[in-house]
């Protein structure tokens, strides 16, 4: 029964997303000054300078008008929050104009099919982590990153960490012991045909466990859906759920990376409680329609370059509750084939 509501939900989406190049669905805001609370400078770490393996090609491009950053999200998450800090220090760093704009729906392809059909003329593109990948891996779109051009790599959230109700459980061992107990009865919250839906299937495999996943939308309704009860178990980026931890209303399960990071080290990760999964990290890259100029992404490579270097703007990421994360288009390119392969393999190993 979960399969074929899931498969519902999905062909819902391909036909939204198909049709959603007018962008109907979109809103523009201006690049406001973030208020997230400030975490740890020590979290400002920027992990990934060392990724690129070349110096970005000089440039003589500059936008000659308002750049969009089109994010496939509403606002107030971490996608929304990061665009905002590059558009906000961009603005700083060169004069030019950038906006958000919030273009939220279809498991991302709202706002990819958006940038798709934008001039290649470096005033538009996509903002985001594993989107284009994982909704065209759940059949919502035809394309995946190949679609685009990538253009730099700008910050880096850790794979999004497994959250539950105190109340009802306090360790991962007790959830997977009360989910082997009530096969297919404990519910975990989704969004299908996006990262953590992914996410899910892969921790369920390991564990040995069937969860019912449910499609209840955004990242504020996942909250709203655990804060309500409604749902057993949230996968969710630390920032949305870092005051809900410290009221104790939430507590973590564990985090699906392959170490601890800074920002969430008091987290332990799965593989350290005896649950072999490692799941790609939140990485946010840009992508640009298809015909765009190598001039154009050499400019924005040497502008990321920059900006991840710069200790205002580490200050600025860390207080978004995310890290500092620099890779060169071409590093962008091959890190975003290897997360479409990892994801893809999950896929179809369900399949089988």
């Amino acid at each position: 029964m979960k399969k074929r509501f899931l498969a519902t939900v999905m062909a819902a989406g391909m036909v939204l997303g198909m049709t959603a190049c007018g962008g109907s669905q979109t809103q523009s805001t201006t690049a406001a000054e973030t208020t997230k609370a400030a975490a740890s400078s020590e979290a400002a770490t920027t992990k990934g300078s060392e990724a690129a393996t070349t110096e970005a090609a000089a440039s003589t491009w500059k936008p000659t008008t308002t750049v969009s950053i089109v994010v496939p999200a509403g606002a107030g998450g971490n996608t929304d929050l990061s665009a905002r800090v590059f558009a906000e220090y961009a603005k700083r760093m060169t004069g030019a104009d950038f906006i958000v704009v919030n273009a939220n729906g279809a498991a991302g392809s709202v706002a990819a099919n958006q940038v798709r059909s934008a001039a290649a003329d470096g005033h538009t593109f996509l903002y985001g982590h594993n989107l284009v990948n994982v909704a065209n891996i759940a059949g919502v779109t035809d394309y995946n990153y190949t679609a685009f051009k990538l253009g730099p790599t700008f910050a880096l959230d850790p794979a999004q960490q497994f959250y539950a109700n105190p109340e009802k459980y306090k360790t991962l061992d007790e959830f997977i012991q009360a989910a082997k107990a009530n096969p297919g009865k404990l519910k975990a919250c989704t969004e299908v045909g996006a990262y953590t839906y992914y996410e899910l299937l892969a921790f369920e495999k390991v564990a040995g466990i069937d969860l019912d996943l449910v499609d209840v939308g955004s990242n504020s309704d996942k909250v709203a859906a655990m804060l309500s009860g409604q749902v057993d178990l949230m996968p969710g980026a630390y920032i949305n759920c870092k005051d809900y931890l410290e009221a104790g209303q939430f507590v973590c399960l564990g985090a699906p990376t392959k170490e601890r990071y800074e920002l969430i080290k008091d987290i332990p990760t799965l593989t350290e409680q005896g649950v072999d999964l490692v799941y790609p990290n939140c990485e946010f890259s840009f992508y640009f329609p298809k015909d765009t100029s190598d001039d154009v992404i050499a400019w924005y490579d040497q502008l990321v370059k920059k900006m991840t270097e710069d200790p205002e703007v580490k200050e600025a990421i860390a207080k978004v509750e995310m890290m500092p994360y620099y890779l060169s288009s071409s590093d962008s390119e091959a890190n975003d084939e290897k997360i479409y392969n990892e994801i893809k393999q999950i896929a179809d190993d369900l399949a089988k």
